[in-house]
């Protein structure tokens, strides 16, 4: 059976950007602050000469150890599970040929048909539950693997429901002073974890961790 897996960057005390909620307390300066941390904090991916070459972003890009990593994890991946903000700040961002190439299942309130985008990535919709979009991820991955891709708040979804086997961290050296926090909400009984790698980079320390 496929695993599941957590993959994301965060910031140096941990936090994952801002939510709806909190984002409406800001003011537009800090909002665009924010932005640019969130940005520092995946600064060290479009270095890879892997992403470069995915994303068809051109030659160039450095080779080594994270640029091995980063393969390593994109081809893993069968599928992949996201919240409804991070897709709507996809939508404007990502170019055509999206950057996932699997399925992808979107929890939402709202009902949409699919959206399939050039190069093998297809948005499903997910009304009914963090349950039902790992079960159809799950069937779409086959012998791959699942990422919860997030945000913070599907991730702890995920860690609450006991279904997270590894977490892949990207730690990046940027204090964003105000954000949310991956790990908080979590049930005291969800499963531990122990260390199993830690590669250090120029833009990022890259944590791996898998059930105790």
């Amino acid at each position: 059976m496929s695993k599941v897996f957590v993959n994301i960057g965060l910031s140096l005390e941990g936090l994952h950007g801002a939510g709806r909620n909190e984002l409406g307390k800001l003011g537009e300066a800090r909002v665009q602050e924010l932005g640019r941390q969130v940005r520092r904090t995946d600064a060290w991916i479009f270095n890879q000469q892997y992403f470069r070459q995915n994303l068809k972003l051109g030659p160039g890009g450095e080779t080594g150890p994270v640029n091995d990593m980063l393969r390593h994890t994109t081809e893993r991946i069968g599928a992949n599970i996201m919240g409804k903000r991070m897709f709507d700040a996809g939508e404007r961002a990502w170019p055509e040929d999206a950057p996932f190439h699997t399925p992808v299942y979107v929890l939402t309130g709202q009902k949409r048909e699919p959206w399939v985008r050039p190069g093998g990535t297809t948005f499903y919709f997910v009304n009914d539950g963090p349950e039902r979009a790992l079960e159809s991820a799950r069937a779409s991955a086959g012998d791959r693997d699942v990422r919860i891709a997030g945000g913070a708040n599907v991730i702890q979804q995920y860690l609450n429901m006991g279904v997270v086997e590894e977490l892949e961290i990207a730690l990046a050296p940027v204090l964003f002073c105000g954000g949310r926090r991956l790990f908080e909400n979590l049930r005291e009984d969800v499963p531990q974890f122990r260390i199993d790698k830690i590669l250090a980079g120029p833009h990022a320390a890259h944590l791996r961790y898998v059930r105790a």
